[in-house]
């Protein structure tokens, strides 16, 4: 249950609607609550400030006509321009990069400000009354001195959230184009890389690698889709209650299908009930989120890679740019111990295993995914070697510099089928002072 509700705040968290519609809901208690205090003269004292002027009814109606006129049109607008970018950045840098845009708090409270700020002023509109009508009420009819009613308070109000829209809208316009720039882009990614692998993996000693789970019944999936969630909390709790062991077969952003094995239960009888209340720990969904999952983003900066380095881009300089990212990433990674698994202070690894991966499986995901394709450029071969030279010098594992030089080995392997001449002889004189570094950095 637990894990559903977290698969849905993220859905909420990455939509266009929760915060218009909560910003919506809270302008129009706004607008009850100023209403209400200009009607039993609450605000009277506003007439008395000089610099303050009052409005008759058909000025205020003028006023807030136009604040909810242009707000719904600059909302429109920008709603477009947001689909427009968000397009353009999920066709050019790859599908999976939508969340992210989609996630992007300076578009969502954009566009929640000017539905506020509309929803505002269409509210207090309704209850100007003009100087040839009736009042409603005698409370109505004492609330100003002026005739007819004009919410002065309200107005004012008004007025104010849309020089507020005014400054969002200048932010808007210049955060939707600095949002899609690609050196924007990979910054967000890898920043959030390097601090998800901070906050999994916090202690430093380096060089000790994940264990091997126990073995155990397994227990069976029966829904399909990308696991988005796993509760780790309510898994320390069944195995806790129930004297058993849970140890994971799958991680955070797998596809599951129904009878393929997402757990194995070892130290008690796997009963019916034990395995629904397994099962109802693992939520799924349609697409991967970033949330506990590690590789998500590393397949984020590959993909961007590889469609910088594809025939039709050929575009080395962002590719470099996301190797020197995944290069920051991989250093994080060097001198870290990753026998740890996500959220691992919400359970206890005696009874909850994780399917936890080594550093070869992010080395594999990283720079084993664009290998093939930094082989095949000159600029990008090289500063694979050399990003992957800088990792060695931070890395205090001799396992781990060994994979380094071996990926970089790969590579140089790969280069032979698609460079010749003096590009390719370039290549193995920065592979032979890598080499040569490492071995230096060993002894």
């Amino acid at each position: 249950m637990i894990a559903r509700f977290r698969s849905f705040w993220l859905s909420v968290n990455a939509s266009y609607w929760f915060y218009p519609g909560l910003f919506s809901l809270l302008a129009a208690i706004l607008a009850f609550v100023t209403v209400y205090l200009d009607r039993n003269g609450m605000a009277e004292w506003l007439n008395e400030v000089s610099w303050i002027h009052s409005s008759r009814p058909e000025g205020a109606r003028t006023v807030l006509t136009v604040i909810a006129g242009s707000m719904i049109a600059v909302a429109s607008t920008v709603f477009s321009i947001t689909i427009a970018a968000v397009a353009y950045a999920s066709g050019n840098y790859g599908p999976r990069l939508l969340t992210n845009f989609m996630q992007d708090k300076g578009n969502q409270l954009s566009l929640g400000t000017f539905i506020a700020t509309f929803v505002y002023a269409l509210m207090v509109l309704r209850v100007v009354r003009g100087e040839d009508e009736r009042p409603s009420d005698a409370v109505e009819a004492a609330a100003t001195q002026l005739p007819g009613f004009t919410p002065q308070l309200s107005l004012l109000i008004a007025t104010v959230l849309a020089l507020i829209a005014v400054a969002v809208l200048v932010f808007f316009l210049h955060h939707i184009p600095d949002s899609i720039r690609i050196n924007t882009v990979l910054k967000g990614i890898g920043q959030r890389l390097i601090w998800d692998i901070r906050e999994r993996f916090p202690d430093e000693d380096g060089g000790v690698e994940p264990e091997k789970p126990e073995p155990g019944e397994a227990v069976l999936a029966t829904a399909t889709g990308y696991v988005k969630i796993i509760d780790f909390e309510t898994l320390d709790s069944i195995a806790e209650d129930k004297g058993g062991v849970v140890a994971l077969r799958i991680r955070t952003g797998d596809f599951i299908h129904p009878r393929k094995p997402i757990a194995e239960w070892s130290g008690a009888e796997l009963t019916d009930e034990i395995a629904d209340a397994i099962r109802d720990c693992f939520s799924a969904g349609g697409m991967r989120t970033p949330t506990q999952d590690l590789e998500f983003l590393f397949d984020e900066l590959v993909e961007i890679a590889l469609r910088a380095l594809s025939p039709g881009i050929n575009d080395p300089f962002t590719a470099i740019t996301s190797m020197h990212w995944l290069g920051a990433a991989m250093a994080e990674l060097c001198h870290r111990d990753l026998d740890r698994g996500p959220e691992q202070e919400s359970y206890d690894r005696d009874r909850v295993q994780p399917l936890d991966d080594d550093f070869a499986h992010f080395m594999q995901r990283g720079f084993g995914g664009i290998r093939a394709s930094a082989a095949g450029s000159a600029m990008a071969s090289k500063k694979f070697i050399d990003v992957l030279q800088d990792c060695g010098l931070a890395c205090a594992s001799k396992q781990r510099r060994d994979l380094l030089v071996e990926e970089a080995r790969l590579l140089l392997v790969q280069a032979h089928t698609a460079m010749e001449g003096p590009s390719l002889d370039e290549l193995e004189a920065r592979f032979a002072e890598f080499k040569s570094a490492m071995a230096d950095r060993t002894g």
